[in-house]
């Protein structure tokens, strides 16, 4: 079960991954909403802070954006040896960002921002500075992901600074984290961790300033216009090289860049659209080499091999929280078991974030039917006889506008499947809610199909809902 949690840790294969705040505001999952949230208060009340003239007091904040290596991200492959934000350099660091055209001019506004336009700012710098803001959302998600997957943790140790967004100040606590061989690790959300490829100075310079700059010499006609005439003397082709741009016009400088982004802004606020639309997450195989065939099997060995009946309905639980979320990855994130709500009167087995781009079965439901779901609520029953009414009634009595709306029921089989389709969609015209079932029938189908590189989830449920919705 070990290559389908959702979690990196250092057991992991070590690749070249940021945790880009860019990447937090490009996602519309709760984590991604919550960890931008605080980057984005971190960064703004500093900026407020200089343009009100309290220099003093920002660059005080910046002394805590020291290098992290509780998360054990990046290239190093023994000790941890980043080119992080150490206490001897944050105050160039901050010197950078005070004293660079951007800041004078206002162009940058977000922390991310900073590795496009200012110089000696690498992405490694952002992606460290991020960590030590988020501190505590990564604390969080921590704790949750070891209660989930029954990893003891160590009570009362130093938390570490993080940006806290009420008091507008760093704060720390001592609370319960993992700890192993006397080192601190914080678990990261697979879903947030990015090579954050697109967002890149190189990539704006070349694909969106320069482009930009072509089209508008050849709309002038200046003299970087060059013609290609064809053998009877008509014109074949005018063009602008990007060679005589970077040479006459716009080098690869950041100090350059950002007096041109001032001059056009649209073109940055382009590239940040678009760059946003290339966010993905990474896959499994890009954290750890796995033989996707074999889990497959032994997913499937395991279910099958599973007993109906109460007495395992505690490993039936266990098994499909690991299954789903192989499955659902990484359009649903987060797993969360027996997730309390209703100030604990009420419990759902299983709760993802509904981590969906801008596409598939979990954005169409509501953005095509209109079914709010920020969180996708799985039941698990591990029944010998049909789900019914009251298993049925269960699930819809967790949701709200604000959860959710859409869950699923899974179970082994369903004997009267028109029936229990009946029920739902009763309860669907009813406005309680969109519910449909999944049977190992389905899961096994879903992971068979998983062996061919397809995505067969989102053609399930689709034909589910559908049949719900049009009963």
């Amino acid at each position: 079960m070990k290559n389908s949690l959702n979690f990196v840790s250092t057991c992991l294969k070590v690749v070249d991954t940021r945790r880009n705040p860019f990447v937090f505001a490009a996602r519309s999952d709760p984590i991604s909403i919550d960890a931008s949230r605080v980057v984005v208060s971190f960064f703004q009340h500093n900026l407020t802070l200089i343009k009100e003239g309290n220099v003093d007091g920002a660059r005080a904040n910046f002394q805590h954006l020291n290098e992290p290596n509780e998360t054990c991200l990046g290239q190093s492959r023994h000790r941890p040896r980043g080119r992080g934000i150490g206490n001897d350099n944050a105050e160039d660091l901050f010197e950078s960002i005070l004293n660079s055209e951007a800041m004078k001019t206002g162009l940058v506004e977000h922390l991310e921002d900073t590795a496009i336009f200012i110089p000696g700012i690498r992405r490694d710098k952002v992606s460290d500075m991020t960590t030590n803001i988020i501190r505590e959302n990564l604390i969080r998600y921590t704790q949750q992901e070891c209660e989930l997957l029954g990893i003891p943790f160590t009570a009362n140790v130093p938390s570490g600074f993080f940006w806290d967004i009420e008091s507008m100040s760093w704060q720390q606590e001592h609370t319960a984290m993992l700890v192993i061989n006397h080192k601190r690790i914080l678990l990261v959300p697979k879903a947030v961790v990015s090579y954050v490829k697109e967002f890149d100075a190189s990539k704006y310079h070349r694909h969106h300033a320069l482009e930009f700059l072509q089209e508008d010499h050849l709309r002038r006609n200046t003299r970087l216009v060059q013609v290609r005439y064809r053998k009877n003397g008509s014109i074949r082709r005018r063009f602008v090289t990007k060679k005589d741009l970077i040479k006459e016009e716009l080098p690869a400088d950041k100090e350059l860049l950002a007096n041109f982004t001032k001059k056009y802004p649209a073109i940055f606020a382009d590239f940040r659209k678009s760059a946003a639309a290339k966010v993905q997450a990474l896959s499994n195989s890009e954290f750890e080499e796995i033989d996707v065939d074999k889990l497959i099997d032994h997913l499937i060995s395991k279910l099958r091999a599973l007993k109906e009946g109460n007495k395992d309905a505690g490993a039936y639980h266990a098994l499909m929280i690991g299954i789903l979320e192989f499955i659902f990855y990484p359009n649903l994130i987060n797993p969360v078991k027996e997730r309390e709500i209703d100030a604990g009167r009420k419990r759902i087995d299983i709760s993802f974030d509904n981590g969906a781009p801008t596409g598939g079965f979990f954005y169409r439901l509501q953005n095509t039917f209109g079914i709010p779901c920020p969180y996708i609520f799985f039941e698990c029953k591990n029944y010998t006889e049909d789900v019914a009414n009251p298993e049925l009634d269960q699930m819809t009595g967790r949701f709200s506008p604000n959860r959710g709306k859409f869950g699923v029921i899974v179970c082994r089989s369903i004997e009267d499947k028109a029936l229990f389709l009946q029920r739902c969609a009763d309860s669907y015209k009813a406005q309680r809610g969109l519910v449909v079932p999944l049977t190992d029938a389905d899961i096994i189908e879903i992971l068979e199909k998983g062996k061919l590189g397809m995505h067969h989830e989102d053609e399930i449920l689709s034909n589910k809902a559908r049949e719900v919705m049009n009963l």
